[in-house]
């Protein structure tokens, strides 16, 4: 198995972070607009990711598979891209010095190393960034306003 791994440190509290993961609404203000679901264990979130132009891009449905108020949420695909099916996405919270939340993010159960692994590290990344600058200044770039990195978006 193979993971993305990324560390990134936001200065807000950590309720801020997890509520932003943790709910359909928090989830919309960061990776992307089209959210819908249920934010409670064993709940299902649909999402949809879109160009500028409003060209769709694909699909992504997960379960909620851990809540752990403030300190962990855990994600576990079950539709979109063939790669991430039974994948999970996790967020681990800690305080840091300096008035900083660290989130600890992993993509984790790739079966293989392939080219859209790495295009899938670095849109993490630009949307942990997102989720960053959301808790931070109250305004994330999710779908459709991220950064686009490739010809895939």
């Amino acid at each position: 198995m193979i993971d993305i791994t990324h560390r990134v440190g936001a200065v807000a509290p950590r309720e801020k972070l997890y509520e932003a993961v943790a709910t359909p609404a928090g989830i919309a203000a960061w990776w992307t607009e089209e959210t819908a679901g249920e934010g409670t264990v064993g709940g299902g979130i649909e999402t949809a990711f879109r160009r500028e132009d409003g060209e769709l891009v694909g699909t992504i449905e997960f379960e909620v598979e851990e809540l752990v108020p403030n300190e962990r949420v855990v994600w576990r695909f079950t539709g979109g891209p063939e790669e991430w099916l039974g994948s999970t996405a996790e967020f681990d919270f800690t305080d840091a010095d300096g008035g900083y939340t660290i989130v600890n993010f992993g993509h984790r159960g790739w079966q293989e190393e392939v080219e859209f692994l790495h295009h899938c590290s670095t849109k993490w990344a630009s949307y942990l960034l997102s989720l960053k600058q959301l808790v931070e200044t109250g305004t994330g770039a999710p779908s459709p306003h991220d950064v686009r990195i490739g010809d895939w978006h």
